[in-house]
């Protein structure tokens, strides 16, 4: 018999059906709330409404729980290349060897964009925050593949848009980094997978090589597996929001480069850096933040500290940390910032009042520590997350726009300004 759930307002009661997940998820099936009662749910920042259906990521906040797929974020972190992870995310499935090893080739072939885009680079300052930068080169390159902006693209455009957005994501991170120091920007190699590549484009120059380290490759591998998806988070939302009008994939990865600049989300971990050099900067008195932080009324929290999923541990942190342990020890970086960051960490972790409030160190924490200690500035960490996060947004868009309920998104709103009055002449206003 199928649940239902009862909505009573005054006399009349309303039935609604109850919908389940393969996780046992619940939800009351609003769709046609407004239709049988004249009204809407109110729900500020939709943390309690369910805006799709989606077989890409399952989120346990309670038990800090991620999985991509069906598989457990701890096995593919260990196991999985970023690539295959991206395979993963968008196919449904763990690729074959020779569908691995083609969708690598693909990446390599397609890494290098269009000579004129360059010309587009020259038209930033270079102060220019490379978000901003790296946002408007996205949505430029719908404009060198006019063949593929169709309403309703085949399979194998989808696949051909979502190898070069993979794919050029990197190399126009790459670029915005370094006109925002005024370098010449550095080719990619064909020799050299989807990580290291970036590192080279990233850290050599015209008259010198980078070094490619293995454990710093595995690192950053590490941290972008990590950052594929998260279910419908204020970025993902965005591009399938975006999306739903049937703008196309470039446009809309676009839009989530734009939401997750925020420092509510994928600026969060550029604020952790930046609030450990506030300590540093104010003597370095670690126990006198921690005061604040415990203290409600001095209104200062600990970035990086907590998640807004995750009530518990979260468990890309349980990860992360230990690549951050290893690059720390290898780099025997003597860096104040972050011998305040392991100390704050130990806080956290040992302190009754952290550990009661389960205010544990999150994947902003060690990968803001990660990317400083080998050489990333933090203006580049919300890149480094739209990297990672881009097969995730393709993955998202790709489910959506093949699903048959597919509507244009159009939230309602409550109405809370005047009532109708008349318009008063310019002459006559007070």
């Amino acid at each position: 018999m199928e649940k239902k759930a009862k909505l009573i307002i005054g006399e009349d009661t309303y039935e609604f059906p109850i919908i389940e997940g393969s996780e046992g998820e619940k939800a009351i099936d609003f769709r046609k709330l407004r239709q049988a009662t004249s009204h809407i749910s109110f729900d500020p920042g939709f943390g309690n409404t369910g805006s799709c259906t989606s077989a890409i990521t399952f989120i346990n906040g309670e038990k800090g729980i991620l999985r991509y797929r069906g598989i457990a974020i701890e096995e593919l972190a260990e196991k999985a290349t970023f690539v295959e992870t991206a395979y993963l995310a968008i196919y449904g499935r763990l690729p074959l060897k020779q569908e691995l090893a083609d969708f690598s080739l693909n990446f390599t072939k397609h890494s290098m964009i269009h000579e004129d885009m360059k010309n587009l680079f020259k038209g930033y300052p270079a102060a220019a925050h490379p978000m901003g930068t790296l946002s408007a080169m996205v949505c430029a390159l719908s404009s060198y593949y006019p063949e593929l902006l169709k309403p309703e693209p085949t399979p194998e455009e989808i696949d051909t848009i979502a190898i070069e957005l993979i794919s050029k994501v990197r190399t126009l991170s790459a670029f915005s980094y370094k006109k925002s120091i005024g370098e010449p920007f550095v080719y990619p190699l064909h020799g050299l997978r989807y990580v290291a590549n970036f590192l080279h484009m990233m850290f050599a120059s015209p008259n010198s090589n980078y070094k490619i380290d293995e454990d710093i490759v595995k690192a950053l591998e590490t941290l972008l597996i990590l950052h594929v998806d998260h279910e419908q988070n204020c970025s993902t939302s965005s591009v399938r929001l975006v999306g739903s009008s049937q703008a196309n994939l470039f446009a809309s990865a676009s839009a989530g480069i734009c939401a997750l600049w925020g420092p509510l989300h994928g600026g969060a971990n550029q604020k952790v850096i930046e609030m450990l050099q506030m300590i540093i900067d104010d003597g370095g008195n670690l126990d006198k933040y921690v005061a604040k932080a415990k203290d409600k009324e001095s209104g200062f929290r600990l970035m990086g500290f907590g998640h807004r999923v995750y009530k518990n541990f979260d468990p890309r942190a349980r990860i992360i940390k230990a690549k951050a342990d290893i690059i720390l020890n290898k780099l025997g970086i003597h860096d104040p910032l972050l011998d305040i960051a392991i100390k704050l960490e130990k806080v956290a972790l040992s302190d009754d009042y952290f550990v009661e409030r389960k205010l544990y160190p999150n994947v902003d924490f060690y990968s803001g520590i990660i990317y400083r200690a080998i050489g990333i500035p933090s203006k580049m960490f919300p890149v480094m997350f739209s990297i990672g996060r881009m097969p995730g947004w393709i993955a998202q868009w790709k489910e959506m726009i093949e699903s048959k309920e597919l509507k244009i998104g159009r939230p309602r709103q409550i109405y809370t300004g005047d009532n109708l009055r008349e318009y008063v002449p310019i002459d006559k206003r007070k």
